[in-house]
């Protein structure tokens, strides 16, 4: 009788540190799985929002050049079909980038401030004189940066 007792304490405690090692084993997998999953958002929002911030500074710099062979004299013929091209392209980039930034984020902050810089951006192009192109650059240049602020601790 003895000898059952104890095969069967034996056959319960294997189980029983069977379950808990699986318990255990099944913890930290997942643990490990929500890891990696962290760190893959964190790298495509690096990726995502990286993109953006530099597809808006080339999209600024042509609509920038654009202006001044706009509006200086003599400059009218470097307006040409390449670089109305090079505008559109940018401006494409720039959409896709904040479309993809926009994708990967949670946080309604950023939405907005994606869709407000790329505003304040295509307004370079509307500019009327010196002095209103100034304000714009500035604008768009602090957005741009408020917008890295503001992405920063999403990806840290």
């Amino acid at each position: 009788m003895e000898a059952v007792v104890a095969s069967i304490v034996a056959v319960v405690g294997t189980l029983l540190g069977s379950g808990v090692t699986h318990v255990f084993q099944r913890r930290a997998t997942d643990r490990s799985e929500r890891f990696a999953r962290e760190e893959r958002l964190r790298q495509e929002r690096i990726d995502a929002y990286c993109a953006y911030a530099g597809a808006l500074l080339d999209y600024r710099r042509v609509l920038v050049y654009r202006w001044f062979v706009l509006h200086e004299e003599g400059r009218e013929e470097e307006d040409t079909p390449a670089l109305r091209e090079e505008l559109y392209k940018n401006r494409y980039a720039a959409q896709e980038a904040m479309f993809r930034a926009q994708m990967v984020t949670g946080d309604p902050r950023i939405l907005s401030l994606s869709e407000e810089v790329m505003t304040h951006v295509t307004e370079l192009h509307r500019a009327q004189d010196l002095e209103t192109l100034t304000a714009l650059r500035a604008v768009t240049r602090q957005g741009i940066r408020d917008f890295v602020a503001a992405t920063a601790p999403q990806v840290r």
